[in-house]
């Protein structure tokens, strides 16, 4: 599919899209907590999302069984819910989308189970602030290498590695769009933002053990995504409209 460019109706469509994922993601926020199994934060966004006369995006995409993912500690990306109890000290990476009127929003928060290791704090607050300073790259006139270099060197400069293997990605009525949005590369190359383009910029950071600390492997469900060498990870995610002012952040919690 190719680049989107949203009209005024067709933007409307996404905050409110966006609005869901947002109001949906703070509840599970404040829902994470020790002892509880990974399977009833599923049962939470799955009910709240449906209060909402929305539709989750995930369940069913591509077979995937649930409509939030949940990925811990090591685990990167597109964990599915289950039996696995949550303890302090974990961190946990909330991953949700949502459909309002054929319209998708996306976005991703990690959050600590209770009081964190210092390391896990440091890359919990890396990987949202490296989100925001790709943000503030996204610019109409300005190239998506833009936003890709200002993750990376934010990130970078912390001593925390990003995911090459995944990454972000245009939306619109479709989940994935282009282009792609990596979270690594270099200013002043690739595709041109324009004004009205929609984008879902996710960086993913490990904590990296090794010196290929950001290397990935894949669970034999098919779907868990977990760091090669157990290094902690984190997942903050928004979509964001391209204005010619900036961007503008349609799932803003």
């Amino acid at each position: 599919m190719s680049i989107g460019i949203k009209n005024a109706k067709e933007l409307e469509a996404m905050r409110r899209a966006g609005r869901v994922v947002a109001e949906v993601l703070d509840i599970l926020r404040s829902s994470v907590s020790a002892g509880m199994k990974t399977r009833e934060l599923d049962a939470i966004a799955e009910r709240e999302v449906r209060r909402r006369g929305a539709r989750p995006s995930f369940k069913g995409y591509r077979g995937y069984p649930a409509a939030v993912c949940v990925s811990v500690n090591d685990e990167i990306v597109h964990g599915i819910p289950g039996e696995r109890v949550l303890r302090e000290g974990d961190i946990v990476s909330l991953d949700f989308g949502a459909i309002v009127d054929g319209y998708q929003g996306d976005a991703a928060i990690t959050v600590g189970v209770g009081p964190v290791s210092q390391l896990a704090q440091g890359l919990m607050n890396a990987t949202r602030e490296s989100l925001m300073a790709g943000i503030a790259a996204a610019r109409a006139g300005g190239r998506l290498g833009d936003v890709s270099s200002a993750v990376q060197r934010f990130a970078e400069a912390r001593g925390f590695m990003v995911v090459r293997e995944y990454t972000g990605h245009g939306i619109g009525r479709e989940m994935h769009e282009e282009p792609l949005v990596p979270n690594f590369g270099d200013p002043g190359v690739g595709p041109e933002l324009k004004s009205g383009m929609t984008l879902a910029i996710e960086p993913m950071l490990t904590a990296g053990l090794t010196k290929d600390g950001w290397r990935t492997k894949q669970g034999r469900d098919g779907w868990l995504v977990s760091t090669a060498d157990g290094s902690l990870a984190a997942h903050f995610e928004h979509t964001v409209a391209i204005t010619d002012g900036g961007a503008e952040i349609l799932t803003r919690i």
